[in-house]
């Protein structure tokens, strides 16, 4: 199922919308993202799955594809990840059809526990979500 949410990236000190696409299809496990991500955004796909783990979620043995657009634009950091996981989870069916998450704007790094940290550039990353009119 294919599945978009809403996050922000830095340019400097500028930050710009990134939307998230996610794919979960059947096929072979893997999980690519795509879209010029930087190592630390590459990286996400551990945090997300230790994440999911260490709160019990069941995330499926299947492809999953992952979007960063636009895709022109280099996307660096780690404040992605929560915005993959709430793809990912609405991909999976975790998160509702009906849950309103074209409203939001997801940014956070995810610890191995799940838990959300606090990333750099945060505040600018608001503005532009509002300037948007996601918020």
């Amino acid at each position: 199922m294919l599945s978009v949410t809403h996050t922000a990236s830095l340019f400097g000190v500028d930050a710009f919308m990134v939307a998230i696409e996610c794919n979960v299809s059947r096929n072979l496990p893997a999980f690519e993202i795509v879209g010029l991500p930087d190592m630390a955004v590459k990286e996400s796909k551990q945090r997300i799955m230790t994440a999911a783990s260490s709160a019990g979620l069941l995330l499926p043995d299947a492809e999953i594809t992952v979007n960063l657009a636009p895709a022109d634009r280099r996307k660096e950091g780690s404040a992605l990840d929560l915005g993959i996981f709430a793809a990912l989870c609405r991909s999976c069916g975790i998160i509702p059809e009906n849950a309103r998450l074209d409203t939001m704007c997801f940014i956070g790094e995810l610890s191995f526990t799940g838990d959300v940290r606090r990333v750099r550039g945060a505040l600018n990353m608001a503005l532009a979500a509002a300037g948007a009119g996601i918020c």
